[in-house]
């Protein structure tokens, strides 16, 4: 019998569990009319909310809410595999299978001869292992979903680039690229705000393209760094939600609508949010 805060299972245990999930769903796709009536186009909604649900837990740490939505994720992926097994098309022993065997032809430095001294290295071979698999990527960028978020997607296509060579020499290269991309759009802005006082839409065109320069090259910084800008940017939003929502409750608390502040009133309570938490940090 294991201690109650044990949280180690046997693999016997752990096939057990995921086989009784199975048993589950299977009854519920015939007794439950909502599971009974689910399809792929159903489903997909709901699974792309669960995978946003699953990442506000992983950059919370919130240890007992991961576990909670790993398991709606699993069982969206347990859902999809049933109704291709009811199809004919596949079931979950298929999934897991060519996973298993994709793991084993991505991995060749566990698994065969090749070698990666670190991760960096695991990543370069993984690209050009990609490329060779049968009906893998033709292309290098091709492995990027096109419904990524932009943000996201961004990122991964600068990763993939600079997998196959193509990055910078220097990190602090990268901060001429940004300078220069706000210059382009500061420039643009004073030409629009020039020539009239309501921008036109060519200019919000040819801005929009320039702030969209002026972001990817962020991003290109981020990830010099090794940060990833989607967390960062969460990060903030949060940090910001936080602030602005001291500010709500102040204003309450004396009686006072938010709109009826004013701007100094403003900033006064956001510094004030901002020295709680720093001492609250300290």
């Amino acid at each position: 019998m294991k201690s109650e805060n044990s949280r180690r299972h046997t693999r016997e245990e752990k096939i057990e569990a995921l086989g009784r999930v199975i048993d589950t769903l299977d009854r519920l796709r015939v007794e439950c009319p909502w599971d009974r009536k689910q399809t792929n186009a159903s489903l997909r909604p709901n699974s792309i909310e669960e995978m946003y649900e699953l990442s506000d837990a992983l950059l919370n740490d919130d240890t007992p809410n991961i576990a909670k939505e790993l398991g709606d994720v699993l069982l969206h992926i347990l859902f999809y595999a049933k109704i291709g097994e009811e199809k004919d098309q596949f079931d979950i022993a298929d999934v897991a299978d060519k996973l298993n065997a994709k793991l084993i032809f991505r991995h060749p430095h566990v698994f065969g001869d090749a070698v990666a001294t670190d991760a960096h290295g695991v990543e370069l071979n993984w690209e050009q292992i990609k490329l060779k698999e049968k009906g893998g990527n033709r292309t290098v960028l091709e492995g990027v979903p096109n419904s990524l978020p932009s943000l996201i997607k961004a990122y991964r296509i600068q990763e993939k680039a600079a997998n196959s060579g193509f990055d910078w020499e220097k990190r602090e290269d990268v901060w001429q690229k940004v300078k220069e991309e706000i210059g382009e759009f500061e420039a643009e802005a004073r030409k629009a705000e020039e020539a009239d006082t309501k921008i036109s839409e060519a200019d919000r065109l040819r801005l929009t393209g320039e702030m969209g320069d002026l972001i990817f090259s962020l991003v290109n910084a981020s990830r010099l760094y090794k940060i990833n800008p989607d967390t960062a940017l969460e990060l903030t939003n949060a940090k910001f939600i936080r602030r602005f929502n001291y500010i709500e409750q102040q204003a309450a608390a004396k009686g006072i609508a938010l709109k009826d502040l004013t701007l100094g009133q403003m900033e006064e309570l956001w510094q004030e949010a901002k020295s709680f938490e720093k001492s609250g940090e300290e």
